[in-house]
């Protein structure tokens, strides 16, 4: 427990003291976003320094590769899709900025990218991790969905990238409902491996999963430092960097622990941003109407006259309750 503390205060130390560094070198060669021309809310912002995702990124994965202890092949999977999803959002940032636009890696390219680390993930779980094909159900107990476990783990890696780069859309939404995200799933992690712990089960995971849930705390440590920058008013923004990362790692978190069944519950909010999306786009399409003034539905809240961070705030408490209803039906 000393060493999980003990990651998220040095990644949240050595991020609070790389965002001046990171905002002055995102300044420096021009790496400013471009705002949306419908979005005229946030026409402000226009030219914020975006890839702030590296402030978070970086010191995640140095702290954990410092500070694990015992078998963590697990651990070092999850710091492989932070960074492949991150590395694949900063190439979409990147092309963004060196185009001055808004557009950057196409669709079906990102999509394929998204996909290909979901593909590996997925043959990992049925193959090679030490959970398998198991799934923890509330009520019900072990569930082992076989070979299903890989495209069903396909699914949630792509939903959630997908959620959490739709919800990274006001200044500090993302960062604050993924940070409650992360300490619940740390949480829900610790105590899956204290259970198997104490159960004298699967003894090798559990080690794993203590050293899974360095990662999730040493994330959040990161997320809330970032948090310092990118809340209201936002000094730089997480990009693409940040929040294909974030969905990334948050998946990690969950199907790693056997405990993806929650991850709808918990991630509530990324959920809320996907559906009104695409609600939108299907009734746009068969009706040329909308039902939203602006989707996703944070958007439509500050189209309504909301004040953005009152948004974040309501956004935040009732991602804290989800995360408090999973971890009662986790330990139930």
């Amino acid at each position: 427990m000393v060493y999980i503390l003990g990651g998220f205060l040095l990644t949240f130390l050595i991020s609070v003291l790389l965002g001046p560094l990171v905002i002055r070198m995102a300044k420096k060669v021009g790496a400013k976003q471009e705002i949306l021309e419908y979005v005229t809310a946030h026409k402000a912002k226009q030219g914020t320094p975006t890839m702030g995702g590296i402030i978070f990124v970086l010191p995640t994965i140095i702290v954990c590769s410092l500070l694990y202890n015992g078998q963590a092949t697990v651990m070092f999977v999850a710091l492989g899709v932070l960074f492949g999803y991150a590395l694949l959002g900063f190439l979409d940032d990147f092309i963004k900025v060196r185009t001055h636009h808004n557009l950057g890696l196409r669709a079906y390219q990102k999509m394929i990218g998204e996909f290909g680390i979901a593909i590996i993930i997925g043959l990992y779980m049925y193959y090679t991790s030490p959970l398998g094909a198991t799934l923890f159900i509330p009520f019900l107990g072990t569930v082992d969905v076989d070979w299903w476990i890989i495209p069903f783990t396909i699914f949630v890696f792509l939903a959630m990238t997908n959620s959490a780069n739709l919800t990274d859309g006001l200044d500090g939404l993302a960062g604050s409902t993924s940070f409650v995200m992360l300490v619940v799933l740390t949480a829900i992690v610790l105590l899956t491996s204290a259970n198997l712990q104490n159960a004298g089960q699967s003894l090798v995971l559990a080690s794993e999963l203590k050293n899974l849930s360095l990662v999730g705390s040493a994330t959040a440590g990161g997320v809330l430092a970032f948090l310092c920058y990118n809340s209201y008013p936002a000094k730089i923004f997480m990009g693409d960097t940040g929040s294909l990362a974030l969905g990334g790692v948050i998946s990690c978190l969950a199907v790693f622990s056997g405990w993806t069944i929650l991850l709808p519950l918990i991630g509530f909010v990324f959920v809320l941003s996907a559906l009104s999306v695409i609600i939108q786009v299907l009734h746009f399409k068969r009706t040329h109407r909308r039902i939203f003034l602006m989707a996703p539905l944070h958007h439509h809240f500050q189209a309504k006259g909301v004040f953005e961070s009152k948004i974040v705030a309501l956004y935040t408490v009732a991602t804290v309750v989800c995360g408090i209803i999973a971890i009662i039906f986790c330990i139930i």
